[in-house]
């Protein structure tokens, strides 16, 4: 008897549907699996046998074949245990057929019949609501992961049994439903914040303008001048997540299998904080089997590099096109894949390999040394940041101050309404943030009057811009203008803009 039980794949973030086709027949007993199976795919057949028979119900001692379809490509994962499971009660009739029309089924076995939660089910309950489905048989583990999907029933299951009992008609079928409006209600206890932060008023407001636009930032200073204690507090004044940009972000931590069912929806912006020992794999993403890196999985958030020079240089250099594309592509010989990569990349560094140069007598570095200590970070990558702004030392009064500092709910009080007037203004050209403009975007919502065009072309010829360095001014320029409620960039946004935008001269000479 033939039985086809609909189940899903991954390929990169996005699911793609796969038909098992279970055959039963006649024959010397044996389970063959086709259709470019991994081995986690090939053991699932010990798995499901035992798992059957350990749920009390008869496995035929007969010739088992199951395809997995498509068969040119390659099947990874434990998702379809529960499918070839579920095929074979169709054939041997404990279990009625046409119960699954329309149906797909995820999940992975343990030997006493119980239903272990799989990665990735986001993705794959996405594409078959696309697909046309009305329903999802998965995990209670995964089952509000699923259930963010809107448009397709989605069934948990905790073991074969009960899955048997519900198509069969025998158990009350109950549908997962999430409330995503409490999801984005829910609120995280910030134990950091802006008020602690002492003096370092210039790079506060770098901070705020790098946030309200997504724009990348680079702070220099000596150790000990709040570069750290700064970028982790970036979070709390960052905009709040739509929930397109929630969905992206949680479809990514799905597939990495770092999604827990308590967090079924990704809220709050990503902050990710790698290792300066990073490998390029972890960080952009790859593998044997390709997996998203630190780029892809702080999308729609920030990735913090402290201690930039310290980072690997070709660990550095891979982060040029995912900063410049907002996406990373990256082939392997089981297949290419692209991962979204929009980020906001903040990075702290010291202006020598001892810190104190130029601020402290301390610095016993010797010319060669510090020139090596900056040619680490190239000028190409340079170049891509937005933002480059000095952190000096704090001196004992600022320290000692007991005033009241600006706390981190004003500042992105401030941020969120510049975020409001970029999404009103770039409704129709599927971006969020100024950071995100194209050439011709910027010709369009940055257009410069005479003042500003004439400040623009003197600091241009003087301190040698490129092409790149020049949109991005333009970019800084529109947010500080959002910041201030502007419709038009002005000659002290660009004046403003310029100063945040002269660091890279200092290291590059």
């Amino acid at each position: 008897m033939l039985a086809g039980i609909h189940s899903c794949g991954l390929f990169g973030i996005d699911g793609y549907i796969v038909d098992v086709e279970v055959d039963v027949c006649n024959g010397l007993p044996s389970f063959e699996i086709v259709g470019l199976p991994d081995n986690a795919v090939k053991e699932s057949k010990e798995r499901v046998r035992t798992a059957v028979r350990n749920s009390g119900l008869e496995f035929p001692m007969k010739r088992i074949t199951v395809n997995l379809a498509p068969a040119n490509t390659k099947k990874e994962g434990p998702a379809y245990d529960l499918p070839m499971a579920v095929g074979i009660l169709v054939c041997t009739k404990a279990v009625k057929a046409e119960a699954l029309d329309n149906c797909i089924v995820i999940g992975e076995l343990s030997l006493d019949g119980s239903v272990r939660a799989v990665d990735g089910v986001l993705p794959m309950v996405y594409t078959a609501k696309e697909k046309g489905y009305k329903r999802c048989y998965v995990p209670v583990a995964n089952s509000e992961e699923a259930a963010l999907v809107e448009g397709i029933e989605v069934v948990a299951v905790s073991n074969i049994n009960e899955l048997a009992a519900i198509l069969n008609g025998k158990a009350e079928l109950s549908f997962t439903k999430v409330d995503i409006a409490e999801l984005f209600r829910e609120k995280e206890q910030n134990i950091n914040d802006f008020a602690d932060v002492k003096g370092q008023e210039n790079v506060k407001r770098a901070i705020e303008i790098a946030a309200a636009g997504m724009h990348n930032l680079l702070m220099i200073g000596p150790p000990g001048s709040g570069k750290t204690m700064m970028a982790k507090r970036i979070p709390t004044i960052l905009p709040e997540l739509s929930f397109e940009e929630s969905i992206e972000i949680t479809k990514i931590y799905s597939v990495s299998g770092l999604l827990k069912n308590k967090c079924a929806l990704i809220t709050k912006r990503p902050f990710r904080s790698p290792h300066h020992t990073i490998s390029g794999s972890a960080m952009v993403g790859g593998g044997r089997i390709p997996k998203p890196g630190e780029v892809s999985l702080a999308h729609n958030g920030v990735l913090f590099l402290d201690e930039l020079p310290e980072f690997h240089r070709d660990v550095l250099e891979e982060l040029r096109q995912p900063l410049e594309d907002g996406e990373i592509h990256i082939s392997r010989v089981n297949g290419a894949m692209t991962y979204p990569a929009s980020i906001m990349m903040v990075a702290s560094m010291n202006p020598c390999p001892c810190g104190y140069y130029g601020y402290s007598d301390k610095c016993t570095c010797t010319p060669n040394k510090i020139n090596r200590y900056m040619g680490k970070v190239s000028g190409p990558l340079l170049d891509r940041i937005d933002i480059q702004v000095e952190a000096g030392p704090v001196n004992y009064k600022e320290l000692a101050y007991t005033g009241r500092e600006e706390k981190s709910a004003d500042i992105r009080q401030r941020v969120i309404s510049a975020h409001k007037i970029q999404l009103k203004r770039y409704a129709d050209e599927n971006i969020h943030f100024n950071s995100q403009l194209s050439a011709s975007q910027i010709e369009k919502y940055c257009a410069l009057g005479y003042m500003e065009k004439t400040i623009l072309n003197n600091a241009f010829d003087t301190l040698n811009f490129s092409a790149r360095a020049y949109h991005k001014l333009l970019k800084i320029a529109r947010t500080i203008a959002d910041l201030d409620g502007c419709e038009n960039i002005n000659v002290n946004h660009i004046s403003e803009a310029l100063q945040l935008r002269n660091l890279d001269r200092k290291l590059l000479h």
